[in-house]
Formats: C-alpha cells, structure tokens, sequence
C-alpha cells in the first residue's frame, strides 16, 4: 500500500489521495470506511468517485463522498462530514488532494467538543499546521 495514512484519533485517520489499490490494504490494515472530499475532476489524475466506491463496496469497505472545493470550505461541508463520521462505521480514512481538507473537516467537527489546543496539537502530530483556524477553534 502506498498510502501515506495520518492517525489523528483512533477513529478516524487522514490521507493524501489514494489509489484504487490502496483499498485493499485499508481494508486489510482495519480500516472499515473510506471517505473521499475530493470533488470529481478536481485533477486529471485523480479516479472517479464511482470508481473508488465500486472498488471499495467490492472490498466490503462503506465509502462516502463529502466532496469539498478546496480553499471554499463551508459550514454546510462541516455538518456534512460530521454526519459521515457519525453514521460510519470506524476506523476511518478521509482523503483529499494533500490530507489537509480532510483533517481541517474534521478540526472544524471537533470544536466545542475538544480544547483548541488539543485539536491544533492532535492535527501538528499528524503533520498538518492547522494553526491558522485557531480564531474559529476558538469560537467553538
């Protein structure tokens, strides 16, 4: 597998983009849902979402699609990834184009639920400088 998976908690773990052979080793390293915040199209080499979730139902892998536009990220994209992690079955794998969509997202649903700093520390652990969402962690 050539998935450069991020742990955040033991629920849920990141991703760069990953490949349509990469789900057999998330199947196989536990993983029980994919979800893809990609939107199609995004770039010429990405696979489609169908093709991802075709791959990943044959697999026994539950997917969902929360595709986000990248640097356009709304309250609505929030509550819909929120929901996704809800009703998944875990662990987790979020993916986008670099990871840092899908661990923003999941920032965003952890605020008022985790201290700032933990969100921000749990998020630098894995990699990604989250630091710049501190006025609206802050908020809850």
């Amino acid at each position: 597998m050539t998935a450069d998976i991020r742990h955040l908690t033991p629920q849920i773990s990141v991703a760069p983009q990953i490949a349509i052979e990469d789900l057999a080793g998330l199947k196989e390293a536990g993983f029980r849902t994919v979800i893809n915040n990609r939107p199609d199209g995004e770039s010429p080499d990405q696979p489609s979402s169908a093709r991802m979730e075709a791959e990943a139902r044959r697999l026994g892998l539950d997917y969902r699609h929360v595709p986000v536009v990248s640097g356009a990220m709304t309250m609505d994209d929030v509550a819909a990834f929120d929901a996704a992690l809800t009703e998944a079955d875990a662990p987790v794998l979020a993916y986008c184009r670099s990871g840092t969509r899908s661990a923003t997202l999941w920032a965003f649903t952890q605020a008022g639920v985790r201290a700032p700093d933990e969100i921000l520390s749990i998020a630098q652990g894995a990699g990604y400088d989250l630091s710049g969402l501190r006025p609206y962690l802050d908020r809850g």
